[in-house]
């Protein structure tokens, strides 16, 4: 596969938000509102993600295959409404994990992080 493109490489730890690899597109660490409510982290990462996707050219509607990371599991419900708002029926496949995040903002931070396969033809 030599068409293979790698978006916002981060040099220092070794990872790229965005990969294209042939009609694939998988995104990592999408995140947005760290700090803010569950429904506001949904939407900021979601937003995060169709940014992503509009540089080359594709919608929420293209991704396939999302996996969710949680701080806290029994807050799904919330985010399966805000993914009823955005997906409008479209809905990827989805796997949605419970995790601690290291991260800066510390327990009351982050507590959404999404990372997506999206189809470009």
């Amino acid at each position: 596969m030599t068409n293979i493109k790698r978006y916002h490489v981060n040099e220092e730890c070794a990872w790229s938000e965005m990969v294209e690899a042939g009609d694939f597109v998988f995104l990592n660490f999408c995140v947005g509102n760290v700090g803010q409510s569950i429904e506001a982290q949904v939407n900021g990462a979601l937003d995060d993600m169709e940014n992503h996707l509009k540089q080359i050219g594709l919608t929420l509607e293209s991704v396939v295959k999302i996996d969710v990371l949680l701080r806290d599991a029994w807050n799904i419900p919330i985010m399966e409404n805000v993914f009823k708002e955005r997906f409008t029926g479209q809905y990827p496949a989805r796997k949605t994990i419970q995790t601690d995040f290291a991260h800066a903002g510390g327990p009351e931070g982050l507590h959404v992080q999404i990372d997506a396969i999206a189809y470009k033809k």
